[in-house]
């Protein structure tokens, strides 16, 4: 069996039993930098053989894990923070393991994204999670375009050094709107501060971030400028019957149909 496992993404303490567990009675862990996750596993006396599986070697470390657990070895699969495959290695994995036909699971725990989606105050019922965002300017505003409509709030990670470039690249896309850029989730210095696209971002540069941007506003249904009347007509000039007019235009203008049949009678 293959666990991916997640780990604390700065506080040390956030780390669920099960994942200890796991993690103690794995035959091998497989983890993104073993300098890294030493700290982790020391910190709670696990000694376990390390082997690497980063992006540089994701496809390669595949096949190793495929054989391991072919042979009946318990294998963990770990990133430097949070949950394997979110923005960090591990999907090509995944997608090995499913072609091999091995079985794995996931033992869930921190996650960056969602704790600063909390921490921003932004509107979380609904969001999408864009994750990094393409280091050449041109790749980066193509890829925004898809996102610049949707109405959900958006979640991007982001390294230090990218902060302003890609707030830049977020405004002259989206125009301006509210966000949040939350740093040191679960850590000492945490902070969540909120600014607008328009005005960038002044604050300190240094530490884990997660960029939070309100969504798009709703766009309103052009039909819905023109009077009930004028908006009955148009869809039965198209063809409609004055009762389906009168039930979509309502459905357009989010009324029930008895608010407009009245502008419907002499037509």
């Amino acid at each position: 069996m293959v666990y991916f496992v997640a780990t604390p993404i700065g506080n040390l303490k956030d780390i669920t039993l099960r994942a200890l567990e796991v993690l103690r009675s794995a035959d091998v862990i497989y983890c993104e930098d073993t300098r890294h996750s030493m700290v982790l596993l020391n910190a709670y006396d696990i000694k376990k053989p390390l082997k690497a599986c980063h992006k540089f070697n994701e496809r390669e470390a595949a096949e190793k894990i495929i054989s391991d657990a072919v042979q009946g070895k318990q294998v963990a699969v770990i990133s430097d923070a949070g949950m394997p495959v979110i923005s960090d290695p591990g999907n090509i994995v995944c997608e090995e393991l499913k072609k091999a036909g091995v079985e794995y699971t996931v033992i869930p725990g921190a996650n960056a994204a969602l704790s600063a989606l909390i921490l921003s105050g932004l509107t979380c019922d609904r969001f999408t999670f864009v994750g990094f965002l393409p280091d050449k300017a041109g790749a980066r505003k193509e890829l925004l375009q898809k996102f610049k409509t949707v109405q959900s709030t958006l979640v991007f990670h982001v390294a230090p050094q990218d902060i302003a470039p890609h707030i830049c690249s977020i405004y002259e896309v989206f125009g301006n709107r509210k966000a949040c850029l939350v740093r040191e989730i679960t850590k000492l210095h945490e902070e969540a501060i909120p600014f607008m696209l328009a005005d960038g971002f002044n604050g300190e540069k240094r530490g884990e971030f997660v960029l939070v941007v309100e969504g798009a506003e709703e766009e309103e249904n052009p039909l819905c400028k023109l009077s009930e009347k004028e908006h009955i007509l148009h869809y039965m000039s198209g063809g409609m019957s004055k009762k389906d007019a009168v039930k979509q235009a309502a459905k357009d203008r989010g009324v029930s149909k008895s608010e407009i049949y009245s502008f419907s009678i002499d037509l």
